[in-house]
C-alpha cells in the first residue's frame, strides 16, 4: 500500500508521497468505504524541546507513539536528528484524508501525483469496477479519532513506521439513477487501519511511501 504528500507547511512535506501498495488494499470503501479505511514527506521525529518532561510514548502536541515503537524511532532519529513525530503524523492525517477522497470521487489525476504505479492501478481498477456498475460513493471522513505510531524499524538505511488511524465516516454508495443503496450520511462508521509508510534514511528523496494497509480492530 504509497504516496508523495502535499499541502500547507506541513503537506509540502507529502508531495510525491506514493500510496496505498496493492499488499493490504481493500476495495470495501465501496460499499461500507473505510471499514478498514486505508502515505508522506520526510517528517521530522526528535520530540520538540519542552521545559517539563512528557509522558512516555507522548508528544507534547498530543500525538503518541507504542512503547514498541520507541527503538525504531530511536534508531531513526540517530540517523536524521530532524525527525519530528508530530510533523510526521500531522503529514500522515493529512495523507490519509487526500487519498481516501481522491478515491471515494474517482479522481485517478490526484491520485497519480499520490501514489506509485503500481498502487494506482489497484485504486483505479477498483474505481473502474464501480463505475461499470454505475455506483457512486458519497463518502465523508467525518473526523479522526486518534492517529498514533504503532511500531518503527531500520534495517540498513531503510526505515519503516506504522500508523494506526481511529476515524469516523459517514458512506452512501448510490446506483446510476442517485437511490442510495448502502450507507447512511447521518450514522458514522467507526474505521480502525494501519499504515506502514517507508522510506530510505539519509537519502535525497524526503518523501515517505505507504507500502501496506491493514484494518484492525
Amino acid at each position: 500500500m504509497t504516496v508523495g504528500i502535499v499541502l500547507l507547511a506541513m503537506i509540502a512535506l507529502f508531495v510525491g508521497l506514493r500510496l496505498y501498495s496493492v499488499l493490504g488494499q481493500r476495495t470495501g470503501h465501496e460499499q461500507q468505504p473505510v471499514t478498514r479505511p486505508e502515505t508522506a514527506k520526510a517528517a521530522p521525529l526528535a520530540p520538540p524541546k519542552t521545559e517539563e518532561a512528557s509522558p512516555a510514548g507522548a508528544e507534547p502536541s498530543g500525538y503518541v507513539f507504542e512503547p514498541e515503537a520507541a527503538g525504531g524511532i530511536r534508531a531513526i532519529v540517530s540517523a536524521e536528528s530532524n525527525f519530528d513525530v508530530a510533523r510526521f503524523l500531522e503529514g500522515a492525517q493529512a495523507a490519509y484524508r487526500m487519498v481516501l477522497e481522491a478515491f471515494w470521487s474517482g479522481d485517478r489525476q490526484t491520485l497519480s501525483t499520490l501514489v506509485s504505479p503500481d498502487v494506482r492501478a489497484a485504486f483505479e481498477a477498483a474505481i473502474d469496477e464501480r463505475e461499470r456498475a454505475g455506483h457512486k460513493l458519497e463518502n465523508r471522513l467525518v473526523a479522526i479519532e486518534r492517529a498514533s505510531i504503532e511500531d518503527a524499524r531500520v534495517q540498513g538505511r531503510v526505515a519503516e513506521i506504522d500508523v494506526r488511524f481511529d476515524a469516523f465516516v459517514a458512506a452512501v454508495t448510490r446506483d446510476a439513477n442517485g437511490e442510495m443503496i448502502a450507507g447512511s450520511m447521518t450514522d458514522a462508521i467507526p474505521t480502525h487501519d494501519v499504515w506502514t509508510f517507508r522510506r530510505t534514511l539519509r537519502s535525497n528523496d524526503p518523501n515517505w511511501v505507504l507500502v501496506e494497509t491493514d484494518a484492525v480492530e
